[in-house]
């Protein structure tokens, strides 16, 4: 895995994990990555401290907490570990989206129409093709991608 600081086109600074720099690479292309603050699909790498080795007769400073470890298998969490870290993600996802409105396709629509002071405020979720978000956030329409799918209410499991 590897850390990037990502920028997006607002001057939003995020930090994201991807298996490789070509893993990077081709999720940018394909326009998987966004800004998770406005939605851009305009990102880029920002400036990073380099992880410069301290000389050998000198104690590391450290920069900032370690992270907690979680056991590893060729570069990857451990299967009980990924699976508790899906898990624990997707109860995040499942109460962020409690008293949110499903509208299906209709999502940019009726997300602008929020926006613009056409429909009644209220929290929504739906899909959204990546050319509607991306006009969205650059419309400033607070969007955001959900990392799994939802399904339609009323659609078995």
């Amino acid at each position: 895995m590897i850390v990037f600081d990502l920028q997006c086109d607002r001057a939003h600074v995020f930090e994201a994990w991807f298996g490789s720099t070509e893993d990077y690479e081709g999720q940018r292309a394909r326009g998987l990555v966004s800004c998770p603050l406005c939605g851009s699909g305009e990102v880029a790498k920002a400036v990073m401290a380099p992880n410069v080795a301290p000389k050998g007769n000198q104690l590391p400073v450290p920069t900032r907490p370690a992270a907690p470890t979680v056991p590893v298998q060729g570069g990857m969490p451990a299967p009980a570990q990924m699976k508790a870290m899906l898990s624990a993600l997707a109860q995040a996802q499942a109460k962020a989206l409690e008293g949110s409105e499903h509208v299906g396709k209709r999502f940019a629509e009726e997300a602008r129409a929020i926006h613009d002071g056409d429909a009644p405020e209220r929290v929504i979720h739906g899909e959204a093709t990546p050319a509607e978000a991306k006009a969205l956030a650059e419309d400033g329409v607070a969007v955001s991608h959900l990392p799994f799918p939802v399904v339609p209410p009323g659609q078995v499991q």
